[in-house]
């Protein structure tokens, strides 16, 4: 009967050492992610999404950058192309609802992906 606790706690332990390394990993990535986009770096950001086989769509919500989504780090850092990028990236919808748009004319009314945010919500100018 003292078998079956001590194979429980030891599968856990196991699994605990087995899941640790898959959270860094993607801490690495999103770190990554953030760097390329802060240093407007649209190939090695592309590259990282396609080598680890990812669409930005998926995994967008789950990535911060200094604690904004990806597009306001972008619009923050004058990261033109890389934000544009991520915006055709993603679904008119998501861009809509997100509330980016205000932000960015509120916060960095002179960025030129105001109007790449604009567009691609459907309210283009």
């Amino acid at each position: 009967m003292k078998v079956l606790p001590a194979m429980l706690c030891g599968s856990l332990l196991t699994g605990l050492f087995v899941v640790t390394p898959a959270a860094y990993a993607d801490q690495q990535l999103a770190a990554s992610m953030c760097d390329y986009v802060k240093a407007d770096d649209k190939n090695r950001f592309r590259k990282l999404l396609s080598e680890n086989r990812l669409r930005l769509r998926n995994i967008y919500d789950g990535v911060m950058c200094d604690g904004n989504s990806m597009i306001r780090h972008a619009v923050k850092n004058n990261a033109a192309g890389a934000g544009e990028f991520i915006i055709k990236q993603l679904p008119a919808a998501q861009i809509t609802a997100s509330g980016d748009i205000a932000w960015a004319e509120s916060n960095h009314a002179g960025s030129p992906l105001i109007a790449v945010l604009k567009e691609r919500a459907g309210g283009g100018e």
